[in-house]
């Protein structure tokens, strides 16, 4: 363990950029064959940490599941109303670079943003992220939630490698220069 750690971005995403439908479905993502997991649980492996946003988590606890998904893993939400924190869960509403600064200090292995274009517009916004995993699905939406939100910013990027899982190809970046 270092106190290095990587805020690394892992997600899916169809061909046109989009990480949900409109109405927040994930369809799309299961119509596609992939191979075993698709490389989660070796990516999975990798943090210990787990940060999302508010919408991300509702989402999550919408769908019903029988466990809490990132049950072994510290689990941050951010949110901008105050909240009781969960047994698997601490709700955080302070300045996320002032916090993430506060994580990359404490030993452990990477911290993966889960979800959701609104935080991660934030995280890329203050130039917070190391690295980029995104998985392309052979999917064309033509809209809905997109992976990455028009705004003032830019981040340079080298590419680092690809691996296909069947019909999914895996794409890794590192941010150049944070």
């Amino acid at each position: 363990m270092d106190t290095n750690r990587k805020l690394v971005v892992f997600i899916a995403s169809t061909l046109d950029g989009y990480i949900a439908t409109k109405e927040d479905s994930l369809e799309w993502l299961f119509n596609v064959e992939g191979e075993g997991d698709n490389g989660y649980s070796e990516f999975y492996e990798t943090v210990d940490t787990v940060v999302m946003g508010k919408r991300t988590y509702d989402w999550l606890i919408d769908q019903k599941l029988e466990e809490f998904p990132y049950k072994n893993k510290e689990c941050y939400v951010f949110t901008r109303t105050s909240h009781e924190d969960t047994e698997d869960v601490k709700f955080v509403n302070e300045d996320i670079r002032q916090f993430v600064e506060k994580l990359q200090k404490k030993e452990g292995k990477s911290i993966w943003i889960v979800g959701g274009g609104e935080l991660l517009f934030y995280f890329i916004k203050e130039k917070l992220v190391d690295e980029f995993i995104i998985t392309l699905a052979p999917t064309i939406l033509g809209e809905g939630i997109p992976l990455f939100k028009n705004g003032d910013y830019q981040l340079d990027l080298n590419f680092t490698g690809m691996r296909s899982f069947n019909q999914f190809v895996e794409l890794r970046y590192e941010v150049k220069d944070k």
